[in-house]
């Protein structure tokens, strides 16, 4: 039976309830410190998730998610006590929240693997981010005392992930607090030049604008508008990114002095802007619509400036109250709002962005992947086309017909040969406007052409490069094959390279197997130099010594162990604990002192750095009579820490008929990742594919893989 705290109203939610339940149920050891501070915690991320409006089950789970490293998330009891939703949304926050400490790739950008299973955590429910907007909003406001390099480092993250997921989900009430607190810890010189040239001048602009908003009053309440008047609040970022894009000065920033007005109805926003434009000259460079045309996060507004009362410029923004609540608060409105077929289509509308972020993943080649991706979707530059039949379609600034062309659909950019562009024929590489009409012209079966992502100006859009790049990697495949299995063959024969297989050159790179590596070298992904520069440093393909340094050669010996030994006559086997060979790997035998012959991969580490002295210890061997046997494979397997994970690994290991010789679990300090060895043992390669591969479908799991010694 549910607990009793359940039942509780939104408006009636209390802590008390939550925290009694955390303190029997979850965590009765945890101590008397470390207790009150996560009981602050939980209050104020109770407080900012109701602030925007979060539903009951949201709110429970964000108070018992604040716990889940000390209750190490035991989500039986949760859903026991607080239910299926409760459970799921905790779920969703603490899968979310390892991502915390994004790894980065190379290029000191967010890893594209990180932010998919952030990603993927959110769409299931939108209402695990908000909580996670929340907690990271709490978390700048309370880290002032943090080392500097933390804080900059937590700012980073916040700037590049959290508040552009804010801006893409319409919650602007957490966004600009996100980005001013970024700034603050990013940027301080910045940060306080601005916010004391606002100061200073506080007091003359309020008073200045108390006298206008008395103004628009009258005006709007002569005309029987229902209108709310109020100064707008500047953020201090949004004040220091115009002034650093536009190279302004403080003193020409056009909106510092600003306000609002809120009405009832879309026809009554219209009246009021002729209202304000009636009264005072407006700027005609100033004025946007974002009503008939809203931004791709769903924000709605009139943005207009006019030249107020002595010569100063007044930004004034128009909106219904629907509006102002949905541009606030953005998806976070919806559950106020669970009834309205309308709200959801909203919600839905935004979500489908993220969706089509993790559909386009699997076409994104290494210089356009899921991060970058996601940088260029969130920007706010945007224009908005339309089709013929009057469809709109948003596209970053400088789109072209190739990038409308595939936001229509993939295979109309695959055939696309031409573009009307307002009723007259115009080149491909167009840059579009918004406001344009877009027709494309395509032939019957098509194909994109090469000039398009090799030529700048063609396309803007990561989705285009993506599908261009996809299509001719799909149908390129026989040629690049055999441009890189020639490339290869050229580069051997010039270094003089003998006795070395493609598919020890290929395990070396990374590939899965020769073909794959063939095919990267024909495409231009990868460079013949690259693919040898281990071998060749170590002179380890050149004539006097081969890919493996090479064994003696005799008569070959067939040994019980499902071994041929060529010479020595015979010899215990064995197979290296340090790289466990399996069937159809290339082996060699080393002969080691009052232990018999040690059987390694070609490939092993310790067989390539051996000393020149034991080079005439290796002895050459090759696969026997291995059928019906089991060899013992060390396994790794990363995931975030939940019940009943190594349940779920070791009934993969049932269900496939493999025994499990060893297993070891090691969970890091603070209880959100668990690292589990497992020593398997296995008939084949072909077996430890398939097991690998269903160990990684299981939910939480980050990797699974083969574990060799180094």
């Amino acid at each position: 039976m549910p607990h009793a705290f359940t039942q509780l109203p939104v408006a009636t939610l209390a802590t008390e309830p939550l925290l009694d339940f955390v303190s029997r149920e979850l965590c009765p050891e945890l101590g008397e410190d470390e207790w009150a501070v996560r009981t602050q915690k939980a209050k104020r991320l109770l407080e900012l998730c109701t602030e925007i409006e979060l539903d009951d089950d949201a709110l429970k789970a964000a108070c018992l998610w604040v716990f889940g490293p000390y209750t190490r998330f035991q989500y039986e009891k949760i859903q026991k006590g607080f239910g299926d939703v409760v459970r799921e949304i905790i779920e969703g926050a603490a899968q979310m929240s390892n991502m915390s400490a994004f790894s980065k790739s190379s290029q000191g950008t967010v890893s594209d693997e990180n932010l998919r299973k952030m990603l993927i955590a959110m769409v299931n429910d939108v209402r695990v981010v908000l909580i996670k907007l929340a907690d990271q909003v709490d978390v700048l406001r309370n880290i002032k005392h943090e080392p500097d390099s933390y804080r900059r480092d937590v700012a980073q993250l916040t700037l590049d992930v959290y508040a552009r997921l804010a801006n893409r989900l319409g919650v602007w009430y957490l966004k600009w607090e996100m980005e001013d607190y970024s700034l603050r810890y990013l940027e301080p010189d910045s940060y306080h030049q601005v916010a004391q040239e606002l100061a200073e001048k506080r007091s003359d602009r309020e008073q200045y604008i108390s006298t206008f908003i008395h103004s628009i009053t009258d005006k709007l309440t002569a005309a029987d508008l229902n209108a709310t008047v109020y100064g707008r609040p500047k953020h201090i970022y949004s004040i220091w990114r115009k002034m650093k894009l536009k190279g302004l000065s403080f003193s020409n920033i056009l909106d510092i002095r600003a306000v609002r007005i809120l009405v009832d109805s879309i026809d009554e926003c219209y009246t009021a802007l002729g209202l304000v434009h009636t009264k005072w000259q407006y700027l005609p460079g100033e004025f946007d619509d974002y009503i008939a045309t809203p931004k791709p996060n769903g924000y709605q507004s009139i943005h207009t400036a006019v030249i107020g009362p002595d010569e100063k410029v007044v930004e004034v923004q128009i909106r219904t109250r629907e509006m102002h609540e949905e541009n606030e608060l953005g998806v976070a409105a919806h559950w106020r709002y669970k009834e309205n077929t309308g709200k959801d289509q909203s919600i839905d509308n935004k979500i489908q962005w993220l969706r089509q972020l993790l559909e386009w993943k699997d076409d994104l080649n290494a210089d356009s992947g899921l991060a970058a991706q996601f940088d260029t979707e969130t920007e706010d530059a945007r224009i908005y086309v339309f089709t013929p039949r009057g469809r709109v379609i948003d596209l970053p600034q400088g789109s072209t017909a190739i990038d409308f062309a595939y936001a229509i659909h993939t295979e109309v950019g695959h055939r696309t040969r031409g573009t009307r562009i307002n009723q007259k024929m115009r080149p491909l590489n167009t840059a579009l406007k918004t406001g344009d009409q877009v027709e494309i012209i395509t032939v019957k079966t098509g194909s994109p052409s090469r000039d398009w992502i090799a030529l700048p100006g063609f396309i803007k859009t990561n989705r285009a490069r993506a599908r261009i790049t996809h299509w001719f990697k799909t149908v390129d495949r026989d040629q690049h094959l055999a441009l890189g299995r020639s490339k290869l063959e050229r580069e051997l024969v010039r270094q003089r390279v003998h006795d070395i297989s493609f598919e020890k050159i290929a395990i070396k790179n990374s590939f899965d197997n020769p073909d794959e590596m063939m095919i990267a070298l024909g495409a231009g992904d990868v460079k013949v130099s690259k693919l040898l520069s281990t071998f060749i440093a170590r002179d380890d393909l050149r004539g006097e010594k081969t890919a493996t340094p090479r064994a003696r050669k005799a008569a070959p010996v067939t040994d019980r162990n499902q071994f041929i030994v060529h010479g020595v006559g015979k010899l215990k086997t064995q197979i290296a604990n340090c790289c466990k060979p399996m069937p159809g790997e290339e082996i060699v035998g080393y002969i080691t002192r009052g232990r018999g012959i040690s059987i390694h991969q070609q490939s092993c580490s310790n067989i390539l750095n051996l000393p020149e002295d034991d080079l005439n210890r290796l002895i050459d061997v090759s696969w026997g009579h291995t059928q019906d046997a089991e060899y013992v494979v060390s396994v790794s397997v990363l995931a975030y820490n939940r019940s009943n994970l190594l349940h779920d690994v070791t009934n993969v290991m049932k269900d496939s008929k493999v025994s499990i010789a060893k297993a070891v679990l090691d969970v890091q300090e603070d209880d959100s990742i668990v690292k589990i060895a497992l020593d398997l043992e296995i008939s084949g390669r072909d077996q430890l594919a398939q097991v690998l591969n269903q160990v990684k479908n299981i939910p939480n799991v980050l990797e699974a893989k083969r574990q060799v010694s180094s």
